[in-house]
């Protein structure tokens, strides 16, 4: 890549506009869905895997991660060129997931040259999925109570225990997982290990939702050899970097919900279509439901005044070294504005909003009833609406803790 140090925006732009130009598929033009099947877990078509392989070469999925690791190396306004231009042909980025959302920066982070050497590569181009162990069957909310434990065999840990809510567990090649390596403490007896999903003793079992999908998994580890080299920050300190995975995992989930990409269709409907195509409009070419006109409305500005404090937050958060505990207020509100957004969709839909299956349904009205039903876990995952509140009470607004 040519080097244009400083902010020499506009000359990125010209290489970054003939580059996708070139190497962006004609065929996934039209079809948003496929072009990102690998980051979904879905299935790829010849088209999908081409354009995600130049896209992890390039180091453009990952724009602003460290090229001596494969990563773009671009500053932050050559990424949001990128980004401008991407949108401009239509072209979405194939690769995602925990790896990039939450995992590698943590890893860019907290991580030795060793493990960033064998872990990041693989991230970067798409090749390699990860999940998350970090909820228990009892230890959820009270994460710190987790009793996965990493018993020390010499040479190698192991590990025996279970977790839950694990997502994609049943699609990942690895798992960065939180476990107890000294039963006396405990928050200063927990590890962070990262885990081959092919190692013998992992069992993982999906978990069947309410929507008819199954994105959470039970994940059991019985006797389970982890290597040493695969300890990821100081024995028995992993709770400090778990934290700082859980900041970056709620900015990027916050980020997500705000936009409508988490648990959603691309094909699903938007609060706008539904309201005009079902609702109907009066003469004046207004909703004619007052009511819900109004409550659209209000619920449209919010989304904007939510989309521009993540953008704001973020800007704040990379110029102060990463996100921050604010990252909880992002979450919470985002969940909000997700719930409300899928709510008002299929009120707007009316008795079409009551399908599940069947010809007498159309493909966005039955998708919206089932991403209507995940959203209800919206205020569940990346930490719970009430932790999140927790967080803000202690670390932002500094209260102290109830009598």
């Amino acid at each position: 890549m040519a080097d244009f140090g400083g902010d020499d925006t506009e000359a990125f732009r010209g290489e970054a506009r003939t580059w996708l130009e070139a190497n962006f598929p004609e065929a996934l033009k039209a079809n948003p869905a496929a072009q990102m099947a690998a980051a979904m877990g879905g299935k790829e078509s010849p088209e999908a895997k081409l354009w995600r392989e130049r896209m992890g070469e390039r180091g453009w999925g990952t724009p602003t991660w460290p090229a001596e690791y494969g990563g773009g190396g671009l500053s932050r306004p050559q990424a949001r060129v990128l980004a401008e231009e991407m949108a401009r042909i239509g072209a979405r980025n194939p690769i995602g997931g925990m790896g990039v959302m939450m995992f590698g920066p943590t890893l860019i982070e907290y991580g030795t040259e060793e493990l960033k050497r064998q872990h990041l590569p693989g991230i970067i181009k798409g090749e390699v999925r990860w999940c998350q162990g970090y909820s228990e069957p009892g230890s959820g909310s009270d994460l710190a109570s987790l009793q996965t434990r990493a018993e020390d065999k010499g040479d190698h840990y192991r590990v025996n225990g279970q977790k839950i809510w694990t997502s994609g567990a049943n699609l990942a090649d690895w798992c960065f997982c939180l476990v107890r390596t000294d039963t006396a403490k405990k928050h200063e007896g927990i590890s962070f290990l990262l885990i081959n999903m092919r190692t013998a003793g992992v069992e993982v079992r999906p978990i069947l939702l309410i929507n008819g999908t199954s994105p959470f998994c039970e994940t059991f580890f019985t006797d389970v050899v982890v290597p040493k080299n695969q300890l990821f920050g100081p024995l028995n300190g992993g709770w400090t970097v778990a934290k700082r995975l859980l900041q970056f995992e709620r900015d990027n989930i916050s980020a997500g919900l705000g936009g409508g990409s988490i648990g959603a269709p691309v094909q699903a409907l938007t609060v706008e279509t539904a309201a005009k195509d079902y609702v109907g409009l009066d003469e004046t070419g207004r909703l004619s439901d007052t009511d819900f006109r109004r409550r659209v409305t209000e619920h449209l500005m919010e989304v904007h005044s939510f989309q521009l404090t993540v953008r704001r937050a973020a800007d704040e958060a990379r110029s102060n070294q990463g996100p921050s505990a604010a990252t909880s207020i992002m979450k919470y509100a985002g969940a909000k504005v997700a719930q409300d957004r899928n709510e008002l969709i299929v009120e707007a839909l009316g008795a079409n909003g009551l399908g599940w299956e069947g010809e007498a349904y159309s493909g966005p009205e039955l998708a919206a009833v089932r991403t209507w039903l995940r959203s209800k876990g919206n205020s569940i995952e990346g930490g719970t609406s009430e932790i999140n509140l927790n967080v803000v009470s202690k670390r932002v607004l500094g209260l102290p803790d109830p009598k």
